[in-house]
This record gives C-alpha cells, structure tokens and sequence, in this order.
C-alpha cells in the first residue's frame, strides 16, 4: 500500500495557507494505482458480509460503486441536501468552523441489513460519525467504515469508537 502514497500529489498550502492537500485525483488516473484502492478495500471488506456499501458525497461515490459491485452489495448515495429525489432521512453535524448536513433516501437501508461506509478521507471524524448515526437510525448495522487516506494527526478515529475502522493509508502530518 505504500506504494499508493507515490501516487499522490502533496500541495502545500491548499487550501489555505498552512494546509498541507493530498490531492487522490494523480491516484486515480493511475489503473494501477486505482485497481490497488478498490482491491486493497474489497480485500479488507470481503468478510464483512455487506449487503450494502454507501458512499459519501462527493469522493465516496468514486469508490463505493466498484467496492460494492466486487462485494456482490448494492450502493447507497449519502448526499448533500436536495439532491435525492424521494423522502430523505436527514443528519446535522458539526465541523471545525460551522455545521454540514447529509441525506440518504429513508427506504434506502432496510432493519437488519449489514453496511460499509466508505469514504476517501478520514480527517476530524464528524461527516463519518454522522453517516452512521443516519445507519444506525434506519436500523442497519455498520459492517465497518473504510477510507483511502487517513490523516491520523487529527484523531479523527476517536469520533468512531466501536466501530471496524480500516484506512488504506496513513499521514502522520
């Protein structure tokens, strides 16, 4: 997996100074680079037993249909307010400078199914915290939060006690 971290751009001081960004689009483009995700979580995953995979607006969807698909799961859109058609179930919470919500089609989870959330970046922990309350609440069960980078300086792992939580890669700063 360390061989992934080569594939991702460093761009200091995005987007605002003293920001350190790890731009995934360079990961991407890459087949190998892009097979070595998708593979890298399918192998974690595979005992998970997920009958669904959600993906998280807007990163997330890059990867949760193809983990999905390799998992023989169907894929849930976690998305910003007013972009899903049917009656949502909402989620509120906060982030270091002000409140974000989410939404997810209330008929999407039925009681009992087993999920994995995925996302591409676990930075403070609040957006992934908040998709599995919106799981939790709809009487699924969290299978296991997986993401591709995890900037472990922030501690966002502590927001998700009691949870399977897997990163493919680690930044320490």
């Amino acid at each position: 997996m360390e061989q992934l971290k080569t594939l991702i751009r460093e761009i200091p001081d995005f987007p605002k100074p003293g920001i350190l960004f790890y731009d995934i689009t360079t990961l991407l483009k890459s087949p190998s680079g892009l097979r070595g995700v998708i593979d890298g979580m399918v192998d974690r995953y595979e005992n998970a037993y997920a009958d669904l995979v959600i993906g998280v607006e807007a990163r997330g969807f890059i990867f949760a249909p193809a983990i999905a698909y390799a998992l023989g799961a169907g894929f849930v859109p976690v998305r910003k307010p007013k972009k899903l058609p049917a009656e949502c179930s909402r989620v509120s919470y906060d982030l270091e400078y002000g409140q974000d919500t989410l939404e997810m089609h209330k008929d999407a989870i039925a009681p009992g199914q087993r999920v994995l959330i995925v996302d591409d970046l676990l930075a403070t922990g609040g957006t992934a915290q908040a998709v599995a309350r919106l799981v939790t609440e709809a009487g699924g069960v969290v299978a296991g939060i997986g993401f591709i980078v995890e900037l472990t300086f922030l501690d966002g792992r502590s927001k998700l006690a009691g949870y399977d939580v897997f990163s493919l890669l680690q930044y320490d700063k």
